[in-house]
């Protein structure tokens, strides 16, 4: 067997796609990171590994996330994407054409305006955690619900409660306001989910045309209270993906897969890396007033990159195989 492999590493997720050599996702994997984006790959690509027959060829790896940079070194990647790219990708080879993509992850969300394919537009909010996973997280927590009970819940409020959902820490007072108040849960999750999706369209989505179709992913996407809500603040139908949690990792692959489509070799380094050691560490670089933190990583005790330094001082003399030169 033949394929590619797609990495998305989060601040809260690590996911893991195998695809063949006809764009099928043959296997895919949702761990937690944990704060150890590199042991969750590790862990990852053994799990992977151990699900793929013996002698499957990795044609090409695609990494994207937050600590894309770092796995692409780890693991040896063809494709070292943004988020935005990865997920653009996926959802019009998912979805054909596909115009509005609403993606929710564990502690942040985005928009993605495609037009004819191509993106033409996008908004992050990075700033409050009001909405993502995280956030419904610790409310089912709080709550003493388990998470994948949540959306089931809140489809079965009758009279959304109004809760203010412009900031996480609004919304929970609020929540406990209405409790203390005698509403019931059904309503005040419903509540709470058109209250997270206005807060989404208002700041995300402020100034966005969505048309259709739309596709929402991202792991609050396995929330149907969630999708309910956008579709009653829209007006049209959101299409929730197969793979809506993993959308990251299959964007990679099949960028991964355009990297080697012209006969280039992959620069995979196996599924070996999954029991290699590897340790990051930094120090300060005292060679001009910068003082740059020049981070490293060594593999089996071997530094095998170094980047932070403004001119190229350690990276490029890394690179190059040679000791570090004078600043410049």
């Amino acid at each position: 067997m033949k394929g590619y492999l797609g990495i998305d590493v989060g601040s809260v997720s690590t996911n893991i796609v195998f695809m063949d050599e006809d764009t099928n996702v043959l296997e895919s994997l949702y761990l937690r990171t944990n704060g150890q984006p590199v042991v969750a790959v590790q862990r990852g690509l053994k799990q992977i590994s151990e699900k793929l027959p013996a002698h499957t060829v990795v044609r090409g790896v695609g990494t994207t996330g937050s600590g894309r940079q770092l796995t692409g070194i780890v693991v040896g990647a063809d494709a070292i994407k943004n988020e935005i790219t990865a997920h653009a990708v996926a959802a019009s080879h998912l979805v054909p054409g596909v115009q509005t993509v609403l993606e929710i992850g564990g502690q942040d969300s985005k928009i993605i305006i495609l037009r004819n394919g191509v993106v033409t537009d996008f908004a992050m909010n990075t700033v409050c955690a009001a909405g993502t996973g995280s956030f419904l997280d610790q409310q089912a927590s709080r709550l003493n619900i388990a998470i994948e009970e949540f959306g089931d819940i809140a489809l079965r409020g009758k009279t959304p409660v109004r809760i203010a959902g412009r900031c996480a820490v609004f919304a929970e007072s609020d929540m406990i306001h209405k409790q203390q108040m005698g509403f019931n849960l059904e309503d005040i999750l419903a509540g709470l989910c058109e209250a997270l999706v206005r807060n989404y369209l208002n700041n995300v989505g402020k100034g966005k045309e969505i048309f259709g179709p739309v596709v929402f992913q991202g792991g609050v996407a396995a929330n149907a209270g969630m999708r309910r809500a956008f579709e009653r603040a829209i007006g049209m139908e959101v299409h929730v993906p197969k793979y809506f949690n993993v959308m990251g990792a299959v964007g990679a692959a099949l960028l991964a897969r355009d990297a080697v489509s012209r006969g280039v070799p992959t620069r995979f380094k196996g599924f070996g890396v999954a029991d290699l050691e590897y340790k990051a560490g930094s120090f300060e670089c005292d060679g001009c007033p910068n003082l740059c933190e020049v981070i490293e990583m060594a593999e089996a005790g071997r530094v095998i990159a170094r980047w932070g330094d403004r001119c190229g001082k350690w990276s490029n003399a890394l690179a190059a195989g040679e000791a570090a030169g004078n600043c410049s």
